[in-house]
Formats: structure tokens, sequence, C-alpha cells
């Protein structure tokens, strides 16, 4: 193919695999309540410049992984001769700590679980482990595969929560901030806690606001904002250190708790504006960079290789099954 004279365009630099870190071809105007005067009148809006901030002792990162492991067939006990499909998941929560220089492991969830619809099923217990028995509600308007993917990821999100109170209550530092690997939903109650969210498939802003993300600069953020769907919380973009790229290369968006007054919700807003730049990572070293902070591809490494041999674990299911 001849290349057009004088084109001008560029490459998404996260791997194709993972999707891309701005979904165009799926991005639609969120149908949410946004109300953009939280920090700032919405005719004042700019992007806004890090300022010195007393930064926290320690950042603590959290995330989750999964893997399903076997899909399984549940027969019913009652003998009608019918069946219930089911999926055998192993799925695994951590929190790792930056400080002093350092970033160090500092807590571990791994678990195992069968996720179903069947009105009776048991645990499956392995060599691999047990797996412990979720039973998810059938929904009329939604792909079982759907619902059952669902239910594992409310499990997770459980594992992540427990995993990052547990550190805390060690008492590892007594000034921090926690930085959720995804949506803060469900976790919004956490003191000084934070959702990131890598990739984008909905538009939050208005036209206008939103082409202002396009043009923040390295470590700028937007202006907070609150956005309700099913749940309510504030919300700010923000650029991380990036070589060039598309104009949301390196942007980000931050979650924070509903329940927090405007000067607090600023600050913490200026807070992640010094720290999260720090842990970006770059092209060389990550296919999602700058996105993928290297604290959660190290943990996510981690957690992975916890989650055991996938092979081994197939042959345990296969002979809990054959008994």
């Amino acid at each position: 193919m001849t290349a057009v004279a004088g084109m001008n365009f560029s490459i998404d630099a996260w791997d194709p695999g993972y999707g891309s870190s701005m979904e165009a071809e799926e991005l639609g105007r969120s149908q949410a309540e946004v109300e953009l005067d939280v920090e700032v009148p919405e005719a004042e809006w700019a992007p806004i410049d890090p300022s010195p901030v007393p930064v926290p002792e320690a950042v603590l990162f959290v995330d989750g992984v999964r893997r399903i492991d076997a899909r399984v067939w549940i027969d019913d006990p009652a003998g009608t001769n019918s069946a219930a499909i089911g999926i055998c998941a192993s799925y695994a929560a951590g929190v790792v700590c930056c400080c002093e220089g350092q970033a160090h492991v500092v807590g571990t969830d791994v678990r195992r679980g069968l996720f179903t619809v069947a009105p009776r099923a048991d645990d499956i217990v392995t060599p691999a482990g047990i797996y412990t028995a979720h039973r998810a509600a059938a929904k009329e308007d939604k792909p079982l595969p759907v619902v059952l993917s669902s239910a594992l990821q409310e499990q997770l999100a459980l594992a992540e929560e427990e995993t990052a109170v547990k550190a805390r209550t060690a008492g590892h530092a007594r000034d921090d901030l926690l930085v959720v690997d995804g949506p803060l939903r469900g976790r919004a109650h956490l003191d000084r806690a934070v959702g990131f969210i890598k990739s984008h498939q909905t538009t939050y802003l208005p036209g206008e606001l939103n082409a202002l993300v396009g043009r923040l600069g390295a470590h700028q953020r937007t202006p907070v904002f609150l956005m309700g769907t099913t749940w309510v919380r504030h919300s700010w973009y923000l650029r991380l250190p990036s070589a060039g790229g598309p104009p949301w290369s390196g942007v980000v968006r931050v979650e924070a708790a509903p329940h927090l007054g405007r000067e607090q919700v600023a600050e913490l807003a200026n807070v992640t504006q010094s720290v999260l730049g720090r842990f970006a990572s770059v092209a060389y070293k990550d296919s999602r960079a700058p996105q993928n902070l290297y604290p959660i591809a190290g943990l996510e490494r981690d957690l992975r290789h916890r989650l055991g041999d996938q092979q081994f674990v197939y042959r345990a299911l296969r002979l809990a099954a054959a008994r």
C-alpha cells in the first residue's frame, strides 16, 4: 500500500492483545449525570498544573488477577437429565507497598471458586485446593457467561478489599495512599483510596471539555467532577508522562469517594498528580505503557505465579470429577 503524502498519524503504544488504551471504535457518550462545578466553575475549566503538596509516606497498590481453570457441568440431583454449566476459577488479590524507595508485597490472598447457577452446587475438593461454591442468580437480560463472570469479579473485588484492609491493619505506614487498579466501586468507604482506570470506553465530559483532556501535559489534570451512573463518585483525568502518541496517550481517569468535601477531593487529586507519575512505565519495558504502573505490573506477575500451574490444576479437577 502506498503511503498518503503528508498524512500525519500515530500508533497506540499498547499491545493490541489488550485492546486499546482508548477504545475509539466502541467509545460512546455516557448517560451518567455529571456535575462539573465541584472544584471550579465549568466556565473556568483548564488544565491544572501540579502543586506542592505533602506526599504520603507510602503508596499501596492493590490489584487482583483471575483465571478460568475449567468449565464444568453440574448434574441435577433430582435426576431430570438436565445439567447446569459452571466455571472453576482461580483468583488472587495482593497489595504492594512503595515506601522508602523500595517496593515490596505486603499481602496476598489466593482463592479458588466454583461459580454456577445450579441451586445445589457443592465445593469441589481437589489436590490443588478447594473450589468454594458460589451460586449466582440467572438473569433474563444477561447471557449466562456474563452472569458467571460478574460473580467471579465480585468475589475478586471482595478479596482485594479484604487484602487491602489487612495490609493497612498491620500498620505498615501511618500515612498512605491506597491505589485500586480499576474502578473504586464497592470500595469507596476505604480511607485515602482512589480508583485507577487505565483505558477508556466511554466519554463522561461534554465535547469541549472532553477535548481539553487531549491537551493535558505530563502530570497535568482536569478539575474534579462528580458523576453518577449506578453509583456516584468523584473523578478527574490525569496525564502520566509518556513519549508522545495519540491525543489521549498516557491519560488515566482517577476516582474518589463521593462523600469527600471539595477541599478534601481537590487535595487528593493534587496528591495523585505528585505521586502516580513516578510509577509510570515505559514502552520498551511494558506493552501497556505508561498506564500500567510498575508496581501493578510487578504485582500481577507475582499473583499469576501464585495461582499455580494451570495444567496441574486442570488435571486435579479432572481427577476430582472422576471420583
